[in-house]
């Protein structure tokens, strides 16, 4: 479980061959998990400022290729404040940056999200874009818009996108149940 405050951004040291190595000043062992760009992966060697993870085919059929950048987030211990939402790690799907515009000293963040997932898109809402927890802003057709503030400019790689760039998506995991509890309590009557 991982909240969606980053802790880095991180270059990539390779990605070949289905393993990726990240230089990272995050702490893990050999067994933890890690998000990279909202990724829940298990690090499978971890050596001085790298960590090493093996990314498997089901992982590159739902999430976008790694960059030279990532975002990178220990998993939440007990005790760890809340400071973003629930973020699993298990991407939902890949979505388009429609548009990036200058708003204040943030940008306003257009992304167009896939059918499949833009109706657990509420105004006031989470979702996690490119692991980085985030308040949706406003809903447009098959898109939604998120405020990125200075800080999250600077700390994540949401400062470097730009339209027709493809980020990672993962919902609210708590509007999936719902859906599915409703879905099964209509099913039954």
């Amino acid at each position: 479980m991982f909240t969606g405050i980053v802790r880095e951004r991180a270059p990539v040291v390779s990605s070949a061959g289905g393993r990726l190595v990240v230089e990272t000043a995050v702490e893990a062992a050999v067994g933890d998990s890690v998000a990279i760009d909202g990724v829940c992966l298990t690090v499978v060697d971890a050596g001085e400022r790298r960590l090493a993870f093996d990314v498997v085919p089901e992982t590159l059929a739902r999430a976008k290729r790694f960059r030279d950048h990532v975002n990178v987030e220990p998993a939440l211990r007990a005790g760890d404040p809340l400071g973003g939402h629930y973020v699993q790690g298990h991407v939902d799907g890949v979505g388009r940056v429609r548009s990036v515009e200058p708003e204040g000293e943030g940008r306003r963040l257009w992304i167009e999200a896939p059918p499949g997932l833009a109706r657990y898109c509420a105004e006031k809402g989470s979702v996690a874009v490119e692991g980085v927890s985030l308040t949706i802003a406003a809903l447009g057709d098959s898109a939604f818009a998120v405020a990125l503030v200075p800080h999250t400019l600077r700390a994540t790689t949401l400062g470097s996108l730009a339209p027709g760039d493809v980020v990672n998506l993962e919902v609210d995991v708590l509007a999936k149940y719902v859906e599915r509890l409703i879905g099964r309590d209509t099913m039954s009557s």
